[in-house]
């Protein structure tokens, strides 16, 4: 993790939480492309739905955010949110495919 700036004022402050949303836009962007990628490998709307891979991840996430002393139910609950929005959209990928 990098260093965390020292802000000496209130619209400092704001000024990196603005910069922090548009990084965390930009990545759940890059993930949500590689979701769609992911349909091409899938042979069902069960593998698409991945339950064992969920698990994993929600687990790494409660891990990480322990190690950086962020709640890990709240992690857990953005997670669920952007997993389950995601999964659906990987489902319509899987069906516009054509491969189900």
């Amino acid at each position: 993790m990098t260093a965390i700036k020292e802000c000496h004022s209130l619209q400092e402050v704001r000024d990196e939480i603005d910069k922090v949303d548009n990084q965390l836009v930009e990545l759940i962007s890059q993930r949500s492309h590689f979701i769609r990628q992911a349909a091409a490998f899938k042979n069902s709307v069960d593998e698409v739905k991945a339950e064992d891979r969920i698990d994993e991840i929600m687990q790494r996430v409660r891990k990480k955010g322990i190690e950086l002393n962020i709640n890990p139910n709240m992690l857990s609950e953005l997670f669920k949110i952007m997993i389950d929005e995601m999964v659906e959209t990987e489902i319509s990928e899987f069906r516009n495919s054509g491969a189900f």
